[in-house]
């Protein structure tokens, strides 16, 4: 039995704490939720360690579906099962879609402006600099071996230079990796 003050203690996280928690991610989650997830789950509520959410992360990207949702479900469920998931998943999609929705209707009727066409290029661009930017600081923050730097820029390779589907590049490179990870840690 840990003591309360140990470093491997889950925090006790409410279901309204979740709702909250994933309404501000999802409320400041412009360009893409995963750097202001980072930041909140991380930084902020201190709910995860880096490697504990860089882990959720990884599996939100392997499993069908967006990644960032992905993880809010295990997240929810890690600290209040199913009806953290809701709470988590409710939290996390009310605001983009009610503002989704009112962009959506502005955006009708104002598209063929070319200050509008200019702002959608200059926030696509600023969305991939917080990604780069996000992977940075997470990547820093990891202890990665070096197999798994290898198996990532091989990763990278296949996908953003070879041009293979992330699905082709996920079903070859994740089982080799999962089983040289495995073969590193037997004595």
């Amino acid at each position: 039995m840990q003591s309360p003050g140990h470093a491997n203690t889950v925090p006790q996280v409410g279901l309204k704490d979740l709702f909250l928690a994933f309404l501000k991610i999802g409320l400041l989650g412009f360009g893409g939720v995963a750097p202001v997830s980072r930041h909140v789950m991380v930084e902020d509520r201190a709910w995860l360690s880096e490697k504990e959410y860089a882990s959720l992360l990884g599996i939100g990207q392997v499993l069908p579906g967006a990644n960032t949702i992905n993880a809010a479900a295990m997240i929810g469920d890690r600290f209040q099962g199913l009806p953290g998931v809701v709470a988590a998943l409710v939290g996390l999609m009310v605001m983009p879609i009610t503002i989704l929705i009112g962009l959506a209707l502005l955006y009708e009727h104002f598209a063929q402006l070319t200050q509008v066409r200019a702002a959608m290029s200059g926030s696509a661009a600023a969305a991939a600099g917080l990604i780069m930017g996000t992977a940075i600081k997470m990547a820093r923050r990891i202890d990665l071996s070096q197999v798994a730097v290898l198996f990532g820029l091989m990763a990278f390779c296949a996908v953003a230079l070879l041009h293979f589907s992330l699905v082709a590049a996920v079903l070859v490179l994740a089982p080799i990796s999962i089983a040289a990870a495995f073969l590193r840690r037997r004595p």
